[in-house]
């Protein structure tokens, strides 16, 4: 796909990190006695740039455990980051206070990996639905039957049956659900988290159609997360490539998919079948992705480097343009010294 004509920055994340540490408990206070053990800490995201412009959809990929969900998360305000902030169309988020701060964050949405668990069994869709427009004041509760029909509509899905509970809907239908929830606080921005993840393949293709639809319709800007690299190349305008918290290569989606940079792009690219076998020059991911308890010292990627260097184990490479578009971290594109 070939990147909008929007180029305002939309969402901007600076230097934003999440640590989540876990207390010890009673038994291991103790133990501390005889083993000195500090508090457990995972580093899930360190360090993470990222500019989205408006109107643009931009991938984000990665191994199981690197902190894709966890940036989502952080981008639009469901977790408080460690350090760093988020602007949005350059005004710091956290700076903004009372009404103004509820109306800019509904402008950020989320659309979870599995419907089945992100939607209340307890609640029927007309409220699973409306609910969140008529608490923040956008309509009013009279309005509230019309209004949950049209988003039902919007996503495909019957009217009739917004008197219905989760459970009694096919797991497509569920997504649609979880993606009208979403779509009933007009948001300019939406995190979809692997939504397709937890649906029948057949069912894939038709929820990935609808976000493209709705994405023009409505001039949506995703940060669409997934591990399906088919997916992230149809739907994405641009694509980051994310190991173990850390951004280590982004740019356009054909050129990224065409010209991979990064030994672990190529990697990861590899795995998937879309690079040519003949043309590798390099082995394919080997081993798993270290512990965010105990992430490696300098690139976090040398363990499982072909082409580690000492330097790789001194210090982290520094996430740098490489062409016009084009950002890796690897210390192969810099000259030795």
């Amino acid at each position: 796909m070939n990147r909008p004509a929007q180029t305002a920055a939309l969402l901007e994340l600076r230097g934003v990190s999440k640590r989540f540490v876990r207390p010890l408990d009673v038994t291991e206070r103790l133990a501390r006695l005889a083993v000195a053990r500090g508090e457990e800490v995972v580093h899930a995201v360190d360090r993470v740039d990222v500019v989205i412009a408006e109107g643009e959809a931009v991938g984000l990929v990665g191994e199981s455990g690197c902190g894709k969900s966890t940036l989502g998360r952080l981008a639009v305000g469901l977790l408080a980051p460690s350090e760093g902030e988020r602007l949005w169309r350059g005004a710091p988020l956290e700076a903004l206070d009372g009404p103004t701060s509820r109306e800019q964050q509904l402008k950020l949405q989320m659309i979870f990996q599995d419907p089945h668990a992100s939607l209340n069994p307890r609640m029927r869709v007309l409220d699973i639905v409306g609910e969140a427009p008529v608490v923040h004041g956008l309509i009013g509760r009279r309005q509230q039957i019309e209004y949950v029909g049209l988003q039902l509509n919007r996503v495909g899905l019957d009217p009739t049956l917004m008197r219905r509970f989760p459970h009694q809907f096919s797991g497509g239908q569920r997504a649609r659900i979880g993606i009208a929830r979403a779509l009933a606080v007009k948001p300019e921005f939406l995190v979809c988290d692997e939504p397709l993840a937890a649906l029948d393949v057949s069912i894939q293709a038709q929820v990935l159609n609808l976000l493209m639809d709705l994405r023009a319709a409505l001039n949506l800007t995703y940060l669409f997360i997934s591990h399906d690299l088919g997916v992230v190349r149809h739907i994405s305008d641009r694509v980051l490539i994310m190991y173990l918290g850390r951004i280590v290569e982004s740019g356009l989606a054909d050129e990224l998919f065409a010209a991979p940079n990064h030994p672990y792009t190529q990697a990861l690219l590899a795995e998937a079948g879309t690079v040519e076998p003949r043309k590798r020059s390099f082995v394919p991911i080997r081993g798993e992705i270290p512990s965010p308890l105990a992430p490696p010292a300098g690139c976090h990627f040398h363990p499982r480097c072909p082409h580690a260097m000492p330097r790789c184990r001194e210090r982290a490479p520094e996430l740098r343009e490489i062409a016009p578009g084009r950002m890796s971290a690897c210390f192969l594109n810099e000259p030795e010294g």
